[in-house]
């Protein structure tokens, strides 16, 4: 029997384990498979296992009962043993194990901490390990990774859904983030915030160039009701900060000052939020945010905000590349010029007033 046919394990599990993406996009990317887990199986314990840095996107999401975080271990030796991990997994007697990662290493983990009926896809010499290796999709390059986790859950009785990426910001959260913003000098009931991402943790190759957005900074402020609030992790401060150098103090910058759970408050507060390919665009998309996504090296196909966004990419035919840097003229980000992006967020302003 086909193993998109099959109804597997025959009895119906009593307790999940999730093994989660490792970057947060991914993992945003992933959340349909634990709300279309929770609708089939209404009364099994779903426990995510992830690493500690993306724990926090899952924060009260209400079709998981518990997220397990571990700190990435050092060093291929480690990796291959993680001994905290494996006996974490053994004292939760999973009788199921879904694994959205396609590493060897957490295939192994959960060989060793007894996870039954464990599945994930074929690769990495992983197939002896897994009780039911899924074949990789013929169309993987064609289709959106949304989909290829959903894939995973087939073998289940569990037919591709229309369930989108949904991420939760509880009451307290938003409240704070109201607290921060008026304490900024906002008014939220008459000024407009605009959410601005201009780093990418993969590397450059997936950036809009600063100049262009000190430019488009000057023609949105020209409406004096517009504030913009420049978001980045730690290691993306330089960038901002250099963009945001000598602007209007209509111009915030609030990289490396945020939470994942405050940037997720802050995103959902904002009017249009314009990013290149990012984990924190697939939050603005998860949160219903209204969305401008710039793609260059990348593939908006594959990893771009899953729903109905405003996408530019230019499909340049060296795009997408996949490089971290780009080697030649950076032609795919070059082409999307300033007052392109300027009216896609008028369009979409308009259609939020």
């Amino acid at each position: 029997m086909e193993t998109n046919q099959l109804v597997w394990p025959k009895q119906p599990p009593k307790n999940i384990i999730v093994r989660m993406p490792n970057w947060i996009g991914d993992v945003v990317m992933a959340t349909p498979v634990l709300s279309d887990l929770r609708a089939k199986f209404k009364n099994a314990k779903i426990t995510v296992m992830c690493q500690s840095n993306v724990a926090a996107i899952l924060k009260s999401d209400p079709n998981i009962d518990k997220v397990y975080s571990y700190v990435k271990p050092n060093g291929w030796i480690h990796r291959a043993v993680h001994l905290d991990v494996v006996d974490q997994l053994k004292r939760g007697k999973y009788d199921l194990g879904i694994l959205l990662t396609n590493s060897f290493s957490s295939t192994w983990w959960f060989f060793l901490g007894q996870v039954q009926n464990r599945i994930g896809y074929r690769g990495k010499f992983r197939d002896f390990l897994l009780k039911r290796a899924v074949p990789i999709p013929k169309d993987i390059e064609k289709q959106h990774l949304v989909i290829t986790y959903k894939m995973l859950l087939q073998p289940l009785g569990i037919p591709l859904s229309n369930t989108l990426p949904k991420l939760y910001v509880v009451n307290e959260e938003t409240l704070s983030a109201i607290h921060l913003l008026e304490n900024l000098g906002i008014n939220l009931k008459t000024n407009t915030i605009i959410g601005i991402n201009p780093g990418a943790a993969y590397g450059s190759a997936k950036c809009w160039l600063p100049e262009r957005f000190k430019v488009l900074n000057k023609r949105l402020l020209e409406d004096p009701n517009v504030y913009l609030i420049y978001f980045g992790d730690q290691a993306g401060t330089s960038l901002v900060d250099e963009i945001c150098q000598g602007m209007d103090k209509r111009v915030i910058n609030l990289a490396g000052k945020t939470t994942i759970r405050g940037l997720m408050a802050l995103i959902q507060k904002c009017s249009v939020f314009l990013t290149n390919d990012s984990g924190p665009m697939h939050i603005a998309s998860a949160l219903g945010t209204k969305l401008v996504a710039l793609f260059g090296s990348t593939s908006d196909v594959k990893t771009g905000p899953f729903g109905n966004n405003k996408i530019i990419h230019k499909h340049v035919e060296c795009s997408p590349c996949y490089k971290r840097v780009c080697p030649i003229d950076f032609r795919c980000m070059t082409k999307i010029s300033v007052e392109e992006v300027f009216q896609e967020i008028q369009k979409l302003l308009l259609n939020t007033n």
